[in-house]
């Protein structure tokens, strides 16, 4: 509803998940780490309040990248379940019903909660529950949980951590606030093993993603004038190293130290889907809305991480990207 609080839409959403019985989670597609933590740790809150939970996600969204395979989603349906109508569908982190592009979830008459931080969110939801001010949507989820008043266990509080550190650069970025500690602090006495999700988040890669990390370096290039650090993984060099799309996660924030970049772009190969390539940015400084650009090809995310996917040939969209830089600075 316009005009709630943050605090009022957290409660909305909390008496909507207390009346309720049935549940189905999902998020956007190609999730990442805050998209799967808080996937997985409502699940356990909603476990935890005697509710029936399950959590989507389509069927080639697996494997996940490495980094997050650790994660308990076995129990993660592809298929619609037979009772989905009786079912209150959640949406997390997912800034535009379309960024999960299933029909049967865009069709049906049931009730949408929508949970999410993205600054473009469009409030999709019949109820929405959208704080910008948030570093992640795992910090959403730690506050509805407290709201709640459930447990916060070993299980929810690893779930949470994950989103937490992904989404904030290991707590690095602008988006980490005192707030974001104290979060982090209360998570690690809850039972989060911190060097060990550090080791199962940056220090199990797989030799065929730092082959795939070498070819994206060496042919990294900045475009002079607009401050566009950009390169191009393509199919070939998915052959070459022996290495999966999937390994391609985290690449793009390699570009972001090079000095002279306003922009960081990592355009790779796609071997399915309406288009031919996928483009991941991420802003270096505040000069630069990556997320209005990604949405001009009609896709989205936040103001310093977005993405888009694409049919422009790699020369066209590299004067595209240049454009659209140089108009917002």
């Amino acid at each position: 509803m316009p005009g709630r609080s943050e605090s009022e839409s957290r409660k909305a959403i909390a008496d909507e998940i207390r009346s309720a019985d049935r549940f189905l989670l999902t998020t956007h597609e190609n999730p990442d780490g805050d998209a799967l933590g808080s996937l997985l740790a409502l699940h356990h809150i909603l476990g935890q309040l005697d509710k029936d939970s399950v959590m989507f996600l389509a069927a080639k969204e697996f494997p996940l990248p490495v980094e997050y395979r650790f994660l308990a989603l076995e129990e993660v349906f592809h298929e619609p379940p037979a009772d989905l109508a009786d079912r209150v569908v959640v949406f997390l982190d997912c800034g535009n019903i379309d960024r999960m592009p299933v029909d049967w979830l865009h069709q049906g008459d049931g009730r949408i909660l929508n949970v999410d931080h993205h600054h473009d969110n469009t409030r999709f939801g019949d109820v929405n529950l959208v704080d910008t001010g948030a570093s992640s949507t795992a910090e959403i989820v730690f506050g509805l949980g407290k709201e709640l008043g459930v447990e916060l266990t070993p299980e929810i509080a690893s779930a949470l951590y994950v989103g937490l550190v992904t989404d904030t650069g290991r707590f690095s970025y602008e988006n980490t606030r005192p707030d974001t500690h104290r979060m982090a602090a209360e998570l690690i006495e809850a039972g989060v093993d911190v060097a060990d999700t550090y080791r199962r988040l940056y220090e199990r890669v797989p030799i065929e993603k730092l082959r795939l990390v070498s070819r994206a370096l060496e042919k990294l290039e900045l475009v002079n004038g607009c401050g566009l650090a950009i390169t191009y993984i393509t199919s070939e060099d998915y052959r070459q190293t022996g290495a999966g799309e999937v390994l391609t996660e985290g690449i793009v924030d390699y570009l972001r130290s090079l000095e002279g970049a306003a922009v960081a772009a990592l355009v790779r190969d796609k071997a399915d889907g309406p288009a031919a390539r996928k483009v991941s940015l991420r802003s270096v400084n505040d000069g630069v809305d990556v997320s209005k650009i990604a949405r001009e090809r009609g896709g989205g995310g936040h103001e310093r991480a977005a993405g888009f996917s694409t049919d422009l040939e790699y020369p066209d969209l590299v004067e595209f990207l240049c454009a659209e830089i140089e108009a917002q600075r």
